[in-house]
């Protein structure tokens, strides 16, 4: 099989939310499989910065900009922005996302509202003004960063598990009315990752490090690069075939019901 199935030369690819963590890593892989990426936040435009100056030092082909995916007045206008700088987008990760760890009997509704606009609103609105121009070129890829939080429920993250859960069936959605314009559109569900925000739960003893170690067959946290070839393979012809698809990338969490913590 060829490796031109998966080569994104030519390709211009959105990733929201790439300034760090696991939108990194997966824009990463985009990039260094030949993508122009297209790196975005919110939070400064410093961080946008150094996230660009990152990926251009491994040779990527890379544009910084700065917009909320939730306003979308921004969005046209970045949009707009980017295909005037840099082309038509051609691949579009929605990963920019939030999580609220409430009980939701104590969750305020407005923090609630948030983590729903954040994580399912905005997928909608900036592809809803992506697809546009992919339904006149006859030609794009979508990926909906979901969750395992898509499938299954979890103490104190009922916003984020309705959100991601909203966001499985928005994807099916998607795919089922752009598929006629040769547009695929899935999705990747992360399970437990080591990255920074994950760093102070990792160590060994601590009871959540145990527990997903215990609750994953592959018996580890998974590395932010394992997510790089799924994203890959979502925005290359080699998935040119599949669509309303979730890939759980998950070291297998979501094929079995578990062991007792004292099984080896």
């Amino acid at each position: 099989m060829s490796t031109e199935l998966f080569n994104l030369k030519g390709k211009v690819a959105l990733v929201t939310g790439s300034t760090h963590g696991l939108g990194m890593a997966m824009a990463k892989g985009l990039g260094l499989a030949g993508a122009k990426l297209i790196v975005n936040g919110n939070s400064s435009q410093a961080k946008i910065d150094d996230a660009v100056a990152f990926y251009k030092s491994l040779g990527i082909d890379a544009y910084g900009f700065k917009f909320n995916v939730t306003d979308e007045e921004a969005v046209i206008k970045a949009l707009n922005d980017i295909q005037a700088k840099v082309g038509a987008i051609d691949i579009l990760v929605n990963n920019a996302g939030i999580i609220k760890r409430t009980p939701l009997e104590d969750m305020e509704v407005e923090d609630f509202k948030e983590v729903v606009n954040v994580d399912l609103v905005s997928p909608f609105i900036v592809s809803k003004h992506v697809v546009k121009t992919m339904i006149s070129r006859k030609q794009g890829k979508i990926i909906n960063i979901c969750s395992m939080m898509s499938e299954l429920g979890r103490n104190t993250v009922g916003a984020y598990a309705a959100a991601k859960g909203g966001l499985k069936m928005l994807t099916q959605n998607m795919a089922t009315e752009w598929a006629k314009h040769n547009i695929q559109v899935n999705g990747i569900g992360p399970g437990y990752f080591a990255t920074s925000q994950t760093a102070p739960i990792r160590v060994e003893g601590h009871p959540f490090n145990e527990f997903i170690v215990n609750r994953t067959p592959a018996a580890k946290w998974g590395d932010p690069d394992d997510l790089a070839g799924a994203a890959v393979f979502l925005s290359s012809k080699a998935s040119d075939f599949v669509n309303g698809h979730i890939l759980y990338v998950d070291g297998g969490i979501l094929a079995t019901i578990g062991k007792p913590s004292n099984e080896k």
